[in-house]
């Protein structure tokens, strides 16, 4: 198994394998099996079996990623007023039984790369934008900034686990891939709660990426 350089395929990667690592075929099926399945390398049939260069995707933890012609890409897969979950109910703590929320999936390179659900008190989303099924120009900040929200801060929990069968579908998961659990509350200017999202990522190709300012010591 070789990495391809563009001098030509490699050898067939199970034989290779089996008289390099002098090991049973039925492991090495297994073995290329796996790394296939996390996406480390691809195969051609009847010409080998190659290192898939790509590297890690580098996710910036920010509130909003401008979409870029080639690059970033939001795809809206619903918007509806919903009853929360009961941790993000908690953290809207808008005392309303409903929530605006917005569904959608990121892409990079036309590549799944987040699956998220933004929620959004209705007493501030209802009538707006935030509320309606069409991309925000901007994202939700702008749409809160304007209606005297502007986003102060926001803070994220971050944990692990299987994902459900949608996500592995979204995002196109190999199996056995656990996912990178981001649960994001931001608040307004007054610290009011504003937004909380759920957002997935797959763990196997991406690593997120946090910034933040020291002060200085007094």
């Amino acid at each position: 198994m070789d990495r391809r350089d563009g001098n030509g395929p490699s050898r067939d990667g199970c034989r290779a394998a089996v008289a390099t690592y002098q090991a049973a075929t039925a492991t090495v099926q297994r073995a290329l099996g796996a790394l296939k399945a996390e996406g480390s390398v691809y195969s051609e049939t009847g010409r080998g079996v190659y290192v898939r260069d790509r590297q890690p995707l580098v996710v910036e933890a920010a509130a909003y990623i401008t979409p870029t012609r080639g690059g970033y890409e939001y795809r809206l897969i619903d918007v509806a007023e919903v009853v929360p979950p009961a941790g993000v109910a908690q953290a809207l703590d808008s005392g309303d039984d409903l929530a605006v929320m917005r569904h959608r999936l990121l892409l990079q390179g036309n590549e799944p790369v987040e699956l998220s659900w933004s929620y959004y008190p209705v007493a501030i989303a209802r009538g707006t934008d935030l509320a309606r099924r069409r991309r925000i120009a901007g994202g939700a900040a702008r749409v809160l900034a304007d209606n005297g929200h502007r986003q102060r801060d926001l803070r994220d929990r971050i944990s692990a686990r299987m994902p459900t069968t949608e996500e592995v579908e979204a995002l196109a998961l190999p199996p056995y891939v656990p996912v990178i659990q981001q649960f994001r509350v931001i608040r307004d200017e007054s610290d009011r709660p504003v937004e909380a999202s759920i957002l997935i990522k797959g763990s196997h190709l991406q690593e997120l990426q946090y910034r933040q300012d020291v002060p200085p010591e007094s």
